[in-house]
């Protein structure tokens, strides 16, 4: 049996989206998994049941390199692949495979509209990296694991919510340009015909309320008020999911949901579009196209660089509506 290591430091949408590789290696190799990762992400893995051990640090992986190296690991699997991840495996000297971020390719899609870059998820780029282990992707898709004592009793929320009977729209997102605009967002709810639960973290609260109040009671504004385990909850409980491109949209993929995503400045070809089992696919993409302008980042901006914010703004909300429907 090795011992294997893997190295995924951030955010939730990325540990998620690793998940296929940590249960391939533990059904297929019955390899002893360990996983190093950011502390505030750490319970996202601690009831994985194919995960033996999370390491985490605070703000430095010397936070825990010396009880890393007492583990003499067989393989460090980098699935980040920065300077830190590098400063890992230094120290521990142990054999190794990194990811492929293409860099250079996303580089040149946002740079100069040439487009090189696989058509291929970013889920089967993370398995590449084990696949001269005898792994293979086992076509069962994202995992995510709810502790019992994190799962929502749907009317301590609100009386009349029922499991199967809502829309989740998850409005957060970590930059300005991958979101829509207020107003469109009130539309949405607006016009939904279903009771509506908002989710986001703390800097969505207000907009949440906001929201909530221009939008009507059938919305409930839960922004801020839950964990990340409780807001899956939600998702998992929920009939449909919209969602920007965010974690909580491979959260709703992990659980199969019928999803809407909605994209701005980044675009589905950089590999991070919703991940289902095998011979599944209940995503529908809404985003703006031909724009020269889109992506303009791989990642995002606080405001659209151009200005006019296109991307979004030129998304009627009668789309996302009847994606939805």
């Amino acid at each position: 049996m090795k011992k294997i290591l893997l190295l995924r430091f951030s955010s939730i949408g990325d540990i998620v989206l690793t998940t296929p590789v940590v249960r391939c290696l533990k059904q297929q190799l019955g390899a002893e998994v360990h996983y190093l990762t950011k502390q505030v992400f750490a319970p996202l893995l601690t009831g994985n049941p194919y995960v033996n051990r999370v390491f985490s640090f605070n703000m430095e992986v010397q936070e825990v390199l010396n009880a890393l190296a007492q583990e003499r690991y067989d393989w460090v699997i980098d699935l980040h692949h920065n300077l830190r991840s590098a400063r890992v495996k230094w120290a521990l000297r142990r054999p190794a495979r990194s990811f492929d971020k293409l860099n250079l390719q996303k580089w040149l899609l946002v740079h100069t509209g040439i487009d090189c870059l696989p058509d291929k998820h970013v889920v089967d780029r993370y398995m590449d990296t084990v696949r001269h282990l005898g792994v293979q992707y086992d076509g069962e898709g994202l995992d995510y694991f709810i502790p019992e004592a994190a799962e929502l009793h749907l009317p301590d929320l609100r009386a009349d919510l029922q499991a199967g009977a809502y829309v989740v729209f998850a409005i957060g997102a970590n930059h300005a340009t991958k979101r829509l605009p207020q107003e469109k967002i009130v539309e949405v709810c607006r016009r939904t015909g279903s009771p509506v639960v908002l989710l986001g973290g703390k800097a969505e609260m207000e907009s949440g309320r906001q929201i909530a109040d221009q939008a009507g009671t059938h919305v409930l504004n839960c922004c801020g008020q839950l964990s990340v385990h409780q807001s899956a909850s939600a998702i998992r409980q929920a009939a449909k999911v919209i969602t920007h491109d965010t974690g909580m949209m491979h959260i709703a993929a992990a659980f199969q949901k019928e999803i809407v995503s909605v994209w701005g400045n980044t675009v589905p070809k950089f590999g991070m579009y919703p991940f289902y089992r095998t011979g599944i696919q209940r995503n529908t993409t809404v985003e703006s196209h031909d724009l020269p302008c889109r992506p303009c980042s791989k990642i995002g901006y606080a405001q659209c660089p151009k200005g006019h914010f296109k991307c979004m703004q030129d998304i009627p909300a009668a789309v996302i509506l009847q994606a939805l429907k």
